[in-house]
């Protein structure tokens, strides 16, 4: 480097450092605009604008009231109007105020004791220096050390890098003036998941289904007036360091009240958006409704599953007054539905016999695409039963054997019920009796829809050879 230029660069170095740094505070009564996207996976992009007056050159924009779990090295502050802005450097203070985290501060520093007098009403002041704050307190007066604190501890201010509320630092230069800025930045401590609601008809056949967001923050800031999106699907993060900002659309201005959430694809994702501004305060759960959709044709399912063991080996009596298990089925397709549908659990209820709703069952859905099938499982059913038996077997070979089986199905209800056998097989299987037609779901899977009348039973009766 030549030394004309060097000395050049040194002598403007110089002058920038020696330049006044400037400090200017904005809290949350700044926010012009806030908007939250929220992840299913405790993680939310928080973008805000403020208002705030700059001055000209140097300057140390401090910007309270931001989350306390946010992820520093993810956050970016920009002009929103006026001219851009020249970071030079940012720091997160997250240390809040406390008396304790005051006193440690104040380590190797004087304090003021302030205690009774022991003979009047006046106060006795001296003058300490904090020896310790961790595991106790000690103080060195001018002729003794104690321990603990004697009475009140009055400090002459408050250390720089301990913030009431959890604070981003920023130093910058600027042009000077009022104007708007944009920060946003990822942080933990934001969450949100589907709950549904399902109300079955009277007769069974149909059900109404609400859907609502639980959201939960605890991120240790509030957010008034915000425009809200929720992200449904499982984004990747790097758990190791990940210094890269991720964007987000401008915040929309307010419309009318919706009645639910509107819901976009976002590349391989779902992005459900929340029309009117809601307010998010910190340590707050929150539930905000998500879809209503009625009369939606339900199938109800009893099935009977066996196991893959019981085909290889001799067994006698293999369960009496087995329970079927209880699905509801229904395809997310028509109406108000065929909408993708976040991942959540649907509680379902019934009416009894005089119109109360009862509570007879629940199940977690993954996410959902439209047009796909929905199935719930209940429980088991109470006035169907089921008893299976091997009623013969024999050894082929060391890797064959044929078997026979008999399952009878009763059915105490007032109305005829179809109950769905599925039964698993070993290895290369041949069906080579049976009283009823079954059914091939896979490659390992034999199934029979049994029809059982009401108040009766019905028997079916199979052999089948296994090859493993």
């Amino acid at each position: 480097m030549k030394p004309l230029l060097a000395a050049g660069l040194l002598a403007a170095t110089l002058a920038h450092a020696a330049d006044p740094v400037k400090d200017v505070g904005s809290t949350a009564a700044d926010r012009e605009a806030v908007a939250v996207t929220v992840y299913n996976d405790d993680l939310a992009l928080v973008k805000e604008r403020r208002r705030v007056e700059l001055p000209g050159g140097l300057a140390r924009l401090s910007l309270r009231e931001v989350a306390a779990q946010m992820r520093p090295e993810t956050a970016l502050l920009r002009a929103a109007s006026g001219p851009a802005l020249s970071l030079i450097e940012q720091n997160f203070d997250f240390d809040l105020l406390t008396p304790q985290k005051l006193l440690e501060k104040y380590v190797g520093r004087q304090v003021t004791v302030i205690r009774p007098h022991p003979t009047s009403d006046a106060e006795k002041r001296e003058t300490a220096t904090v020896l310790a704050a961790g595991q106790g307190t000690v103080l060195r007066f001018a002729d003794r050390i104690e321990t603990g604190v004697p009475g009140r501890l009055a400090f002459d201010a408050v250390p720089a890098n301990l913030r009431d509320r959890p604070t981003l630092s920023v130093l910058l230069e600027a042009a000077g003036g009022k104007q708007s800025v944009e920060l946003s930045y990822l942080t933990g401590g934001l969450a949100w998941k589907a709950d549904y609601v399902a109300n079955l008809s009277a007769d069974g056949r149909s059900l109404d289904l609400n859907g609502w967001v639980t959201l939960t923050n605890r991120s240790g800031a509030g957010f008034d007036d915000a425009t809200l999106q929720l992200v449904a699907g499982t984004v990747n993060r790097v758990r190791q360091q990940d210094s890269r900002v991720y964007a987000m659309a401008a915040p929309a201005p307010a419309r009318a009240k919706a009645a639910e959430a509107t819901q976009e694809a976002l590349l391989d994702y779902h992005l459900y958006s929340f029309e009117r501004p809601t307010s998010i305060a910190d340590n707050q759960t929150k539930q905000l409704a998500l879809l209503s959709a009625g009369a939606v044709p339900v199938r109800r399912e009893y099935l009977l599953a066996g196991n893959e063991y019981y085909y290889r080996d001799r067994h006698g009596q293999i369960g009496q007054k087995l329970k079927p298990a209880v699905f509801l089925e229904f395809d997310n397709k028509g109406g108000q539905l065929g909408k993708p549908l976040p991942a959540g659990i649907v509680r379902v209820y019934a009416k009894d016999s005089k119109g109360a709703a009862q509570f007879v069952g629940e199940d977690r859905i993954a996410h959902t695409a439209k047009n796909e099938q929905i199935k719930l499982r209940l429980g088991e059913a109470f006035d169907i039963t089921a008893e299976r038996k091997q009623t013969n077997y024999k050894r082929i070979a060391d890797n064959q054997t044929e078997s026979s089986w008999r399952i009878e199905l009763r059915n105490a209800k007032d109305e005829a019920v179809t109950v769905r056998v599925q039964e698993p097989m070993p290895g290369d299987w041949e069906m080579v009796q049976e009283s009823q037609k079954h059914t091939k779901d896979s490659a390992r899977v034999a199934s029979w829809n049994v029809a059982v009348p009401a108040d009766g039973k019905v028997v079916l009766d199979y052999t089948v050879r296994v090859k493993w």
